[in-house]
């Protein structure tokens, strides 16, 4: 199932399926520098915190490397969590 990277609970680890524009805001220069960053289909990524409120910058790491992105940008990035790699809730 594809989720939205701004709807992927923190610390969960998930798999970048597709970068598209969803909806109006970003144009294909931003969308190309999305994958310039290394968010590309296959690459492993997650959200690490969000910003006050849970808002945006969303700090983000995907690979090696993190990155703060806006919600508009995190909107574009299709993503499946990994959840083999998800830890048991404790009991």
């Amino acid at each position: 199932m594809t989720t939205l990277l701004c709807d992927l609970p923190d610390g969960v680890p998930a798999t970048v399926l597709q970068v598209s524009a969803n909806g109006p805001g970003l144009d294909e220069h931003q969308l190309r520098r999305l994958g310039e960053l290394g968010f590309l289909p296959g690459e492993t990524v997650r959200v690490l915190h969000r910003g006050p409120g849970g808002r945006e910058p969303l700090a983000v790491q995907v690979g090696d490397t993190m990155f703060g992105l806006r919600l508009l940008e995190a909107r574009c990035i299709g993503v499946r969590a990994d959840v083999l790699a998800v830890p048991p809730a404790p009991r």
